[in-house]
């Protein structure tokens, strides 16, 4: 009589349940959501592909119809012609005026934030309305006013013309008030009895629990900054001053364009903020859901 190892049954069983687990999970409307998010990532993948790959075609093919998916002869002129403009004084322009325009946001947000959040004082709710309908407020309203006032400063063609009007970004203040808001009150209060000080108190405590959002505003704010083309296009007067996205528009031709040399162009605008959304993916994500529960 054959002896049976009890092992040897258990490890069918098993394995049945995980197939019978994962042909439930397998259901059509998953398969079709999956089908669906597919398609989605290729549809929004794909512009960026034909401009990565248009960085590498001549212009004769680059503009021709029917176009040619993938490059067939390689080559490197396009992006020889682009580094024969400042293109490293562009991209240092732009990385100045983001990286000070981060630092400087989540500063004052965080304080304005806290304070909003943290402190009864009276028209609290009066100004913290203000800066939601600010968020609802286009740039191009204030334009003209800005425009001049920073003329009056001869601020215009500066970084401090660039840097210090996007400080006070209600954007900001209201992602960091809301973020605030989840920091309890009991905290404060005992700092307060041990004789803490509100900057030390501020310092040392309401800082590192505000770092979450800090650094998802860090993120919003250099991609802003970086993409601010508008702006950008009124505040400057010079070629030295020119971030990259507006040195990129300065190689369209009058008559004739060079499509090449513009597809290398925008490619390396976006190495950056390709960059910086996979280093802090994760902060993105908390930035969107940051304070939808609370507050």
């Amino acid at each position: 009589m054959n002896s049976t190892n009890p092992l040897e049954l258990r490890a069918p069983i098993g394995q049945s349940k995980k197939v019978s687990k994962w042909k439930k999970e397998l259901t059509i409307p998953k398969i079709l959501a999956t089908i669906l998010l597919i398609l989605a990532t290729l549809f929004f993948i794909f512009p960026f592909y034909w401009v990565v790959s248009g960085a590498f075609k001549l212009q004769t093919v680059a503009t021709t119809i029917p176009p040619e998916w993938f490059p067939a002869k390689p080559t490197l002129q396009n992006w020889t012609e682009l580094f024969k403009n400042p293109v490293e004084r562009w991209m240092f322009n732009s990385f100045i005026i983001a990286f000070c325009e981060m630092a400087a946001i989540c500063i004052v947000s965080s304080c304005a934030g806290y304070v909003l959040a943290k402190k009864s004082f009276p028209g609290r709710g009066i100004i913290f309305t203000m800066f939601v309908a600010a968020m609802a407020l286009p740039k191009q309203v204030i334009l003209v006013p800005l425009f001049t006032m920073l003329a009056d400063f001869g601020w215009v063609n500066t970084y401090k013309g660039l840097i210090l009007p996007a400080i006070g970004w209600p954007f900001g203040v209201f992602l960091m008030k809301q973020f605030a808001q989840t920091i309890p009150g009991e905290l404060i209060e005992a700092a307060k009895i041990d004789g803490s000080s509100e900057i030390r108190l501020f310092g040392t405590i309401i800082l590192p629990l505000l770092k979450p959002a800090i650094g998802a505003l860090a993120i919003f704010t250099f991609i802003t900054s970086w993409n601010d083309y508008f702006s950008q296009l009124i505040m400057t007067r010079s070629t030295s001053m020119m971030t990259l996205p507006l040195g990129v528009a300065t190689l369209r031709g009058e008559f004739t364009t060079n499509y090449g040399l513009l597809m290398a162009g925008a490619a390396l605008a976006s190495i950056p903020m390709i960059a910086i959304f996979l280093m802090f993916q994760k902060a993105f994500t908390q930035g969107i859901t940051m304070g939808a529960v609370k507050g």
